[in-house]
């Protein structure tokens, strides 16, 4: 098995991981406020998240697919490669961090929506999906650091 690592690979990676990040604070940040938009006592209105969500996911999907194509690469690098990119590792767990925290407020955010009335409840994720640690977990499972 060939465990070289192509030149610019460590730079692509860690400015996928970066832009992964930053995306996830995105969808944090909007998450938030759409949050205590729905709290507060003014009228809501759908119309501005959708339409900020609708611009983050095509590249949230397009980061992903690049991070994905990149794991092989990482997890069969030698060790000693690795442990020379350490911001990597600070990068993941920010990241593994921010997801939990980026579903809970998504899913309090889809409750206050139904007990308003402006979310049917047969547009609601299943009971599976609605587990805020699991996608967490699947990340610690699937990543190697």
């Amino acid at each position: 098995m060939n465990t070289d690592v192509p030149q610019n690979f460590m730079a692509n990676f860690m400015s996928d991981l970066r832009e992964h990040l930053d995306l996830c604070r995105r969808f944090l940040a909007l998450a938030t406020e759409e949050n205590q938009a729905l709290r507060s006592p003014v009228p809501w209105v759908t119309g501005s998240f959708d339409a900020q969500r609708k611009h983050l996911l095509p590249k949230l999907e397009s980061v992903l697919i690049k991070l994905r194509s990149c794991r092989q690469i990482w997890q069969q690098a030698p060790p000693e490669e690795r442990a020379r990119c350490g911001e990597a590792g600070m990068l993941l767990r920010d990241i593994q961090n921010l997801l939990p925290r980026i579903f809970l407020l998504d899913r309090e955010n889809q409750q206050e929506m139904l007990r308003r009335g402006l979310l049917p409840a047969s547009q609601l994720p299943s009971v599976a999906v609605q587990r805020p640690n699991f996608v967490a977990n699947l990340y610690q499972r699937n990543t190697a650091v």
